[in-house]
């Protein structure tokens, strides 16, 4: 199996969880507020569906990919936004079958990229397997949300690994979102998987660690959790004040979370 393939069983997966949790929902619990700034479950399947159209745009269609990214220049603050919020207004019975022909149509255009072609985006162009990952790295993101909004414990899995990659890939664009020159420094990264297993990343001599639980590190990455509320621990200075900071997804990092004692 290709690593392409890899990430896209469990991209599957992530997403076939997110969608057994609201398919049977009443469109009143698609109006269940997930977010502080006031996204409901409706608008979290939006803008997953929104990115999967975006993403297969950039692959089979420039010319419409190109006008999203002019539109995306004339409101880099609120393109995104609105566009869910317009996408969130339909109903679940079109919304959801959308969603999910979004998935399959995404998978169909990834997996038809040649060998060596990077895809265009907002940020630095991507391999398939970037942009599958990234994907995954959104879909448990807001999964998360709809599933703390809906009281549903969220089954720790593996497939955090791929977040927690990009959470780690990203330590220079992390700095730079925050007008930030990144330190001339790699950090060693050392997770513990919900499985047990040991994710490493990084020189085994680096001076500036991290260790702790992947899946915390996940939650970190995306910002779902303060870093007082995970087990994750950073040595030296540079890492340290990365754990403030890191975040796993392009664009700006929005507003910090809060404890979960202040919410």
């Amino acid at each position: 199996m290709s690593k392409l393939d890899t990430v896209l069983d469990d991209l599957a997966a992530e997403s076939l969880q997110l969608d057994g949790w609201v398919a049977g929902l009443t469109p009143d619990h698609w109006g269940t507020v997930t977010t502080p700034e006031g996204w409901t479950v409706a608008h979290q399947v939006a803008h997953l569906h929104w990115t999967d159209v975006t993403s297969t745009y950039a692959i089979n269609d420039k010319s419409a990919f190109d006008a999203l990214i002019v539109a995306a220049l004339e409101d880099p603050e609120g393109y995104i936004d609105q566009a869910t919020d317009e996408l969130a207004q339909e109903p679940p019975e079109s919304l959801l079958p959308a969603w999910r022909q979004g998935r399959s149509d995404l998978v169909e255009a990834l997996q038809s990229v040649p060998d060596g072609n990077k895809i265009p985006w907002f940020g630095p162009p991507m391999s398939p397997v970037s942009m599958a990952t990234a994907r995954l790295m959104e879909t448990w993101a807001h999964g998360h949300d709809v599933a703390e909004a809906l009281g549903i414990a969220v089954p720790r899995t593996d497939r955090a690994k791929h977040v927690c990659h990009i959470g780690v890939r990203t330590f220079a664009f992390t700095h730079q979102m925050r007008g930030e020159e990144p330190p001339a420094v790699e950090p060693r990264v050392e997770l513990t998987a919900p499985s047990g297993e040991l994710w490493t990343w990084g020189p085994e001599d680096s001076e500036e660690r991290v260790t702790g639980d992947g899946w915390d590190f996940a939650l970190l990455a995306t910002r779902r959790r303060h870093r007082s509320d995970v087990d994750v621990t950073a040595t030296g200075p540079a890492a340290d004040h990365w754990l403030d900071i890191v975040q796993a997804f392009a664009g700006l990092p929005g507003n910090d979370p809060r404890p979960l004692a202040e919410r």
